[in-house]
């Protein structure tokens, strides 16, 4: 069974919500909230993203729409626990006919498909119960969906240090109290600390409250390299 704060914090993505999203979320709050412009987090999805790629926590398929994908021709899978984000974000890259599963991250995925090289998880860890490590078990269910080599990356909303502005906190702390996030002790180091136990050749950016980063699936012979950018 999912989580109940998983399960509040997807439920929050009805039809009218979604029909919003991209203003408020992608238009307002990234910019002059979290202090980190979408731009900016589109340029991070297109560093990393493949054509092979998994969009987990699809929103409204703002950046599966917007990016460059390495081949005209791409494969691109959905997942998410909410099926009103997976009909929007569907609808949005049709012209790639994504494969959509209906799946909660936060329990052992059993998919009976290919490996991806990519995996997208924007805007996602901060809407997850628990402790940055209770967090870790989603890269411990991703990590087998990856080739070796291939990139999980994304982005996610950091509690600790407080939130740059008094608007930015008060609309944090409003929205840990609804249930929607749950970052009020997520930091840049336990983000790290997180991704190492799965993952190798880490990088770790932080712009305003927002932590962008990339990990590596090890191969053989890999040695671990982390990378800070902070």
């Amino acid at each position: 069974m999912s989580s109940k704060l998983q399960v509040d914090g997807a439920a929050i993505y009805s039809p009218a919500v979604l029909a919003i999203y991209d203003a408020w979320v992608l238009g307002v709050s990234n910019r002059w909230l979290w202090r980190c412009p979408t731009s900016r987090l589109l340029a991070h999805y297109n560093r990393h993203v493949s054509s092979n790629h998994l969009d987990v926590g699809v929103g409204t398929g703002y950046y599966l729409h917007r990016c460059r994908f390495p081949a005209a021709a791409p494969r691109v899978a959905l997942l998410d626990v909410n099926p009103h984000s997976l009909r929007t974000a569907a609808r949005r890259i049709a012209r790639y006919q994504p494969e959509i599963h209906e799946r909660d991250v936060c329990q052992p995925l059993q998919l009976d498909v290919p490996t991806f090289d990519s995996i997208g998880l924007m805007y996602v860890l901060h809407c997850l119960s628990g402790a940055m490590a209770d967090k870790a078990r989603v890269f411990a269910h991703l990590v087998s969906l990856l080739r070796p080599g291939g990139v999980l990356f994304g982005a996610t909303l950091l509690g600790r240090p407080l939130p740059c502005s008094a608007a930015a906190r008060w609309l944090q702390s409003r929205y840990n109290a609804a249930g929607i996030f749950a970052n009020q002790d997520d930091d840049a180091e336990s983000l790290r600390a997180a991704l190492a136990e799965h993952f190798e050749h880490l990088t770790l950016e932080t712009h305003g409250c927002v932590a962008l980063f990339s990990a590596r699936k090890a191969t053989v012979g890999d040695n671990r390299d982390f990378a800070p950018q902070m």
